[in-house]
């Protein structure tokens, strides 16, 4: 694990946790931070990781995972969800934030920290392919119906997926952009994916809520065991399945391992969905990944 690169995450932690209580920079400022990740910082990323992929028919199981991940996750939060009676709003919740995880804005700086960057074209394929293509269509729709809305159509949803900053990034970097361009380009690029980091963590500290709901305290500690514990050793054997081996089981195994997404639990609390138990689950998610993603590299570094 590249020591230097964690530190420097915990760092902005809890710097970004510092402003936060002292109030020094404006309101919105997690929100700006996580613009510019999301319109400069992560379309570099992309287009400096993807050209260096060589097409492989194990991508399509690291494709695949993802989607078998949230399957499975989707069956157990309501297995449990009927077995301890947990409230509508917080099935709505705990799905979400068990299918979908911070697989881009945590999960390129962890992956490179804990693998390194040879390690990110990887992740950018179990992002884009699955995260990303999952919370446009399959999160949509669960939240449409966990809030009484009607469904998005066809047309909405591939209108969200084209309008998505990294989407372009994707699409050029699949195609157009050469695995080794011109020097400036090469250096721009590093130079503005660097500071991924900094931004997301800052960003993540300025916004992590770690009030405990008391009366939702059985919905939080499942989201949490699955999230980080039980999806995470459901997809080694998973991965073997799929004939992901190396690096790709690896990204496959710790991008499941990542703490549930910010943006999914904003969209939950935008339409009134357990609010306090979506912020409470991104908040102490991303505090304890910090100790289960290392323990997760250690466990993939005792069966490889």
């Amino acid at each position: 694990m590249a020591f230097d690169a964690f530190a420097l995450m915990l760092a902005m932690l809890a710097l970004g946790m510092l402003f936060a209580r002292l109030r020094v920079l404006p309101a919105n400022a997690a929100e700006t931070l996580n613009l510019v990740v999301l319109y400069v910082c992560l379309p570099a990323a992309i287009l400096l990781n993807v050209p260096k992929l060589r097409f492989d028919v194990s991508l399509l199981g690291l494709v695949a995972l993802p989607w078998l991940i949230a399957g499975i996750a989707w069956a157990l939060v309501h297995l449990v969800s009927r077995q301890l009676k947990f409230r509508r709003d917080e099935t709505v919740v705990l799905v979400l934030l068990t299918m979908l995880g911070n697989t881009s804005y945590v999960g390129f700086p962890m992956v490179e920290a804990l693998l390194g960057a040879h390690a990110l074209p990887y992740a950018v394929v179990y992002d884009q392919f699955g995260t990303f293509l999952l919370l446009s269509t399959v999160g949509m729709v669960v939240l449409a119906h966990g809030s009484g809305e009607s469904a998005p159509s066809a047309r909405t949803i591939a209108l969200r997926i084209l309008r998505f900053p990294p989407t372009w990034a994707l699409v050029f970097g699949l195609t157009l952009m050469p695995e080794q361009p011109p020097q400036w380009i090469a250096l721009a690029l590093e130079r503005l994916s660097g500071v991924l980091v900094m931004l997301v963590m800052l960003a993540v500290g300025l916004g992590i809520q770690l009030r405990l709901p008391r009366d939702e305290i059985a919905p939080l500690a499942t989201g949490l065991a699955l999230k980080l514990v039980l999806l995470p050793l459901l997809s080694l054997p998973l991965a073997w399945l799929l004939g992901l081996r190396g690096d790709m089981l690896d990204v496959g195994v710790l991008e499941t391992a990542m703490p549930p997404m910010i943006t999914a639990a904003a969209l939950a609390i935008a339409h009134g969905l357990a609010p306090r138990l979506a912020a409470a689950i991104v908040g102490y998610g991303i505090v304890l990944s910090l100790v289960t993603l290392p323990l997760w590299r250690w466990v993939l570094l005792q069966v490889a």
